[in-house]
């Protein structure tokens, strides 16, 4: 009878072990209550991620002084620390405040054809236009520019040891670990792919807006795929360009 009592309280001693390793709680509107589903949720500490279910519960690996990231489109993102309290007593209520959205003004210009064939083509606007190279030697499926005479801000970029991308990744190192994570976890791999805000990256990465867009940009990868590209394949370019970067480095070393 008492091994059987010593083992009731293993269990129940691993079990409450094991939810001290986990933040749990609920996401509510904070105007109306409502609970929210989806809402993203990224501890930026452990870089791993999660979202609420149809009840607005979560449940996510944290520790004590982890921050979670929390963001919902139409709501105003907010920073959480997770406190000892928290982690021992069980479930958290985060509020999320609505954000007034303004919808900008779009202006369509329409296309004044004459009927000759020559004149008119020349007002349809270029869609895409971008060309991509490869470097031999390098694990790349290649960089991406808007002309091909662009070929030469590549090379120049990528051999240059002062150029923006050293400064960059150079200062950053502990942030751009963070990219190995990223990748790793299913996650978060799966919130960024339905997003385009870049929020979720800036956050992640330590890097205001401004600055991921000229990281991409030095990557050699187009306007039109910085514009359109969705936040994983942001990600991606970003880590591959990371990963070339370290090796051409170690080259230069």
């Amino acid at each position: 009878m008492k091994y059987f009592l010593y083992l009731f309280l293993f269990i129940s001693a691993a079990a409450v072990a094991q939810d001290l390793d986990k933040a749990t709680g609920v996401v509510v509107n904070a105007s109306t209550g409502d609970v929210l589903e989806s809402v993203n949720i990224v501890n930026l500490n452990q870089v791993v991620g999660t979202a609420t279910n149809s009840k607005g519960e979560f449940k996510i690996s944290a520790k004590a002084n982890d921050t979670l990231h929390f963001s919902y489109l139409g709501f105003k993102s907010i920073k959480v620390r997770v406190t000892n309290d928290w982690l021992k007593f069980g479930s958290s209520k985060i509020e999320l405040t609505e954000l007034a959205l303004a919808l900008e003004e779009v202006v369509v210009n329409q296309l004044k054809l004459t009927g000759y064939l020559e004149v008119d083509i020349k007002q349809v606007p270029i869609i895409n236009n971008n060309y991509r190279y490869s470097i031999s030697g390098l694990p790349s499926t290649g960089y991406e520019a808007s002309s091909p005479g662009a070929v030469t801000k590549i090379m120049g970029s990528i051999f240059n040891p002062v150029d923006f991308l050293h400064r960059m990744f150079g200062k950053n190192p502990n942030e751009m670990r963070k990219l190995k994570k990223m990748k790793q976890d299913d996650e978060i791999r799966n919130l960024l792919a339905t997003r385009f805000d870049r929020e979720m990256l800036m956050v992640l990465l330590q890097v205001d807006r401004i600055d991921l867009d000229e990281i991409v940009s030095q990557c050699n990868y187009s306007k039109s795929f910085i514009q359109t590209a969705n936040d994983l394949q942001i990600l991606d370019a970003i880590s591959e360009c990371y990963e070339e970067f370290k090796i051409l480095n170690r080259s230069r070393n």
